[in-house]
């Protein structure tokens, strides 16, 4: 799930005023592939603070696949205010494996915010469908959040990585598969965090800036090379990064990501953020990257260093790139990038369910 950051910004200093009735509405289209069974708003309220309503949005639905392919991803806009700042949020379920006819829950946990000017009819909430993945790739809906991309990424890595443990457990059967799950768990558990916020203005530090150079680790097999880059660096803030890249395939490329990766004053790395690129990029051809945007870390780091490297690359022929198995065992991103949607939830059953529940999982794909 993702939470608005805006929304929990407000809250800081907010001043309880009072409840509200909060209307509430789930709109699908004629032709989804989802249809809703029920519906739980819980404690979902509106509460007016200062000059706007606070929306906590705490609803379980349960969701039917009415279509007649498996669904392994969907994503719901939750709008209480198109225009405001904070005023909208997402939920995304990725690793679903729903056959035709089956129903699967959904949880919403939002903060939103919703001006108190904003038009007749007091605080409302809607719940809508941005996009639902099938397993053959396809996709339904508006896609007004690019989540058919995300969602596609999340599957490939999905299949990357249960191909990866099934061959393990074919070669180091299951004594070898619970030790790559109990590594799998340590590392997550380990995985520092940085508490950093992407801020997409220019930075307001007031210390002395300067110019620091990414280091990159090359991936062998990534479709994009990194030929050189830097971002203006200002106490515990960076801005305004700027890459410079080629593409090294036979294909024209129209998206990639770079992951970024800050080191601060302690020697201490962590993935900070995943930079976004829409290009159009002939085979051969090099190209500069630029964001307008800035992390913040918390008050007294100092940012020493940055190393970046491709996380994702989407063709223009509609195919994608991600990142091998092989290439994640680089000791920096093994120790730094976060485990699939996919390895957590198999970890997750591991967890619950032992060695036994695992194979038993594996073996359903």
């Amino acid at each position: 799930m993702l939470r608005n950051k805006f929304a929990a910004a407000f809250l800081a200093g907010a001043l309880l005023v009072g409840a509200q009735t909060l209307n509430r509405k789930i709109d699908l289209p004629n032709d989804s592939p989802v249809t809703l069974v029920s519906a739980d708003w819980g404690d979902s309220k509106a509460t007016q603070r200062g000059g706007a309503y606070l929306v906590e949005v705490r609803a379980a639905l349960s969701l039917r696949n009415s279509s007649a392919r498996r669904i392994r991803a969907i994503t719901m806009v939750v709008l209480a205010q198109d225009v405001t700042p904070g005023g909208k949020g997402s939920v995304s379920l990725p690793s679903l494996d729903v056959a035709p006819g089956e129903t699967f829950p959904l949880r919403i946990d939002l903060p939103l915010l919703r001006s108190l000017s904003a038009g007749p009819g007091g605080p409302g909430v809607e719940v809508k469908l941005d996009g639902v993945l099938f397993d053959d790739l396809n996709f339904y809906g508006p896609d007004k959040l690019h989540s058919r991309r995300t969602m596609t990424v999340w599957e490939l890595e999905a299949r990357r990585d249960r191909k990866y443990f099934k061959t393990l457990l074919e070669q180091a059967g299951r004594d070898g598969l619970q030790k790559e799950m109990l590594n799998s768990l340590a590392r997550e558990a380990e995985r520092p965090q940085a508490g950093v916020q992407m801020v997409r203005s220019r930075a307001t530090n007031a210390d002395p800036e300067r110019e620091v150079k990414f280091a990159f680790l090359q991936i062998p097999d990534a479709p994009i090379e990194t030929l050189g880059g830097l971002a203006h660096i200002a106490g515990n803030e960076a801005r305004a990064p700027r890459i410079d890249v080629r593409n090294r395939s036979d294909r024209s490329i129209r998206y990639f990501e770079i992951g970024w990766i800050v080191k601060d004053q302690q020697g201490r790395e962590f993935l900070a953020a995943s930079m976004p690129s829409d290009v159009n990029l002939a085979p051969g051809k090099s190209g500069q990257v630029v964001q307008d945007a800035a992390l913040r870390f918390p008050e007294r780091t100092s940012i020493e260093g940055m190393t970046g490297f491709v996380s994702t690359v989407e063709f223009a022929d509609g195919d994608y790139w991600v990142p091998s198995r092989k290439s994640l065992e680089d000791p920096k991103l093994r120790a730094l990038v976060a485990p699939s949607p996919e390895e957590q939830r198999l970890a997750s059953i591991y967890r619950k369910r032992g060695i036994a529940g695992l194979v038993e999982e594996l073996k359903k794909f």
